[in-house]
Parts: C-alpha cells; structure tokens; sequence
C-alpha cells in the first residue's frame, strides 16, 4: 500500500490544494495527517491563503483516504465541523514487522518517546522541519510543514511504499532524501 503523510496545514487553502493534488499524482491510497489542519496558532504568522473553511470542504470531500491525528492546534470544534476522525493523539500501524507510530509531536516526541521496540518508526510533525535520525531502539522522521516550513526547509510531504520513505517538495513533488526500512 502506498501512504502520503504530510503534517501541519494551519488552514493553508492554497497548501492543502497543492497537496491534494500531489496525493492523487502520487497515486497513494491514503494521506496519513498529523494535526494541525485548520489553525494556525498562536507562534505561527498566518499562512498563505488563510481558509479554514475551503480546508475543511477540501478534506471532507477525501474523508475515506485519510488518517489522521490530533495536533496542538485542533479543538473540539473542529471535529464538530470534519467528517473524518481527527480528536485522536495517536495511531499504532503495523508496517512491514514493525510499528509506525503517528503522532503530532507536542507530547511524545524524538526527544521523549513512548515506549517503543526496536526498528520502530516514531512518526511525527509539530516542528515544521523534515528529518530522519535513527536513535537507538526507534527511527524518528518528520515530514515538515506543507504550509508553514521552518528552519530554512521547503513545504514537504512524505511518500511510504515498498518499504522506503521518501521526502518530497511539495512544489514539484521531487524526492530530496529517503530511507529504506
């Protein structure tokens, strides 16, 4: 099964639209989100084209397709209003004799991780900034940010299939790092 796991919308209608249109010419069979789809908060300057209202049309018309966990930025209004699960703090994915473990970030994260065995993927946003580091017991990656990139970093996304990730531009969907498990 190919995934696209991308993170951190912050209500970005012009972001989320590019990056629907890099899910369907990646083919993937579902987008894995991890939180922060529709609000910018407090420490973020507001992203280009600021619409929640156009993110929640756009997501909603893809509920089937998408998995997703709850970021610092989601409240419980924003379940009243997406058709789709997004209140959870983390899902647990069997993939290839391991577990992936989605999560937004701001609670367990690379530097406090949950308990987790080895060759375990610990998959999280929150930061903006995409990576890959392999820690003793687990591999931490990180999309980036598909609206908001810091740390001199691009709008990125992620691409699971075949037992490698890889991180891509959301401008032109190239690959600029992977990792094979």
């Amino acid at each position: 099964m190919k995934w696209m796991i991308a993170s951190d919308i912050h209500g970005s209608a012009k972001c989320c639209r590019a990056m629907l249109a890099r899910f369907d010419a990646e083919g993937a069979q579902r987008l894995l989100l991890l939180g922060d789809l529709l609000y910018h908060g407090p420490r973020n300057d507001l992203p280009e084209e600021y619409q929640p209202k156009e993110v929640i049309a756009l997501l909603n018309a893809r509920r089937d397709r998408l998995l997703c966990v709850r970021g610092n930025c989601e409240a419980e209004v924003d379940q009243m209003v997406l058709s789709f699960p997004v209140m959870a703090d983390y899902a647990v994915i069997p993939m290839e004799g391991r577990v992936l473990y989605a999560t937004h970030g701001h609670h367990a994260c690379e530097d406090a991780p949950p308990p987790l065995c080895a060759g375990d993927i610990l998959l999280c946003g929150h930061t903006h900034i995409p990576r890959c580091a392999e820690h003793e017991g687990f591999v931490y990656m990180n999309p980036g940010s598909i609206s908001l990139p810091k740390a001199g970093s691009e709008r990125s996304y992620m691409v699971y299939e075949n037992g490698r990730f890889a991180w891509k531009r959301l401008e032109d969907g190239t690959v600029y790092q992977e990792y094979s498990i």
